[in-house]
């Protein structure tokens, strides 16, 4: 564990819209820039939510603003596989009818989420892998990019330092996510990633796995996860923390408890956050730090 386990929550004002920017160790001099990123996030997700929108559609434009936002380990300025080239993992669900979309290794194109979005209204599959996911975005309309414009300095400079044995495979700008209920009581979940630094081609972590990195269930509330990927999926995080705020823990009780067993059980670390069937909203972490916003019909908060 690198750090004190650290959760927060609060009680959402008719919607609530919650995002996170990855939880990692920011340097303090780009910690407010990190901040601010999930804050231009959260308003513009809550947008959707003030004018009556779905929380699907509000989670989905939250995860698309970080996605554009090349601070974040996602989308543009995602981190770079072995091979030097950006493999994307993205999902999304919603809690009322249980319906959810994901790919993985994913190559070239600039909104993952958006196109686990089709899959989710395409209903036929939950997830596409690769060559097919590619197969299926170019079918739904979307456009493959240059990966140059998806590579920023910062993600070349930290594959570089891996590769030196000087930097380290998760960085601070890692996974996003969102959650969100909506004025009508449903919720949804959406989490966008590039992965570890370095990892191995084909590598696919919790993020676009619908129980470990991302889960929403109107009988329990929404969850995106974010840190050590493996640890999430072995001990499928975003479920276990679902069934904890079923059972009537907070969204805030219900990380916390589901972070201190993902280092008391595969001794991993990471951060998630949660709104409950309530509306009671809540983040918790292991690391040090995990940049966060979050918007209801009162106001907004932050920090990292």
């Amino acid at each position: 564990m690198t750090a004190p386990f650290v959760s927060r929550g609060g009680e959402a004002q008719g919607f609530a819209l919650l995002v996170h920017g990855g939880a990692g160790a920011v340097a303090a001099e780009r910690r407010p820039l990190h901040a601010e990123g999930c804050h231009r996030a959260a308003r513009a997700g809550a947008e959707v939510l003030r004018g009556g929108g779905s929380a699907l559609d509000a989670v989905e434009r939250a995860v698309r603003a970080l996605e554009d936002d090349p601070l974040f380990n996602a989308g543009t300025g995602a981190c770079l596989a072995e091979d030097g080239h950006v493999e994307l993992d993205a999902s999304i669900m919603e809690g009322t009818s249980l319906r959810a979309g994901a790919v993985c290794a994913l190559a070239r194109f600039a909104a993952p989420v958006a196109i686990a979005r089709a899959a989710l209204d395409d209903g036929r599959h939950v997830l596409y892998a690769a060559h097919g996911a590619r197969l299926f975005a170019l079918e739904r309309g979307f456009v493959e990019v240059p990966e140059e414009t998806l590579v920023t300095p910062a993600a070349r400079a930290a594959f570089a330092a891996v590769r030196a044995g000087t930097g380290a495979t998760g960085w601070a700008g890692g996974t996003v996510g969102a959650v969100a209920r909506d004025l009508a009581g449903g919720t949804a979940a959406a989490t966008s990633t590039g992965g570890m630094i370095n990892k191995r081609v084909g590598r696919v972590g919790d993020s676009p796995l619908i129980g470990a990195g991302t889960y929403a269930d109107d009988d329990a509330g929404a969850i995106s996860t974010t840190g050590q990927g493996e640890g999430m999926i072995r001990l499928g995080v975003a479920r276990l923390a679902a069934l904890t705020m079923a059972g009537g823990a907070s969204a805030a009780e219900a990380l916390r408890s589901a972070i201190e067993a993902l280092h008391s059980r595969v001794g991993a670390t990471g951060g998630a956050i949660a709104v409950d069937r309530r509306g009671r909203w809540g983040w918790a972490r292991s690391t040090a730090t995990m940049s966060w916003a979050v918007v209801d019909a009162a106001g907004e908060d932050g920090g990292i």
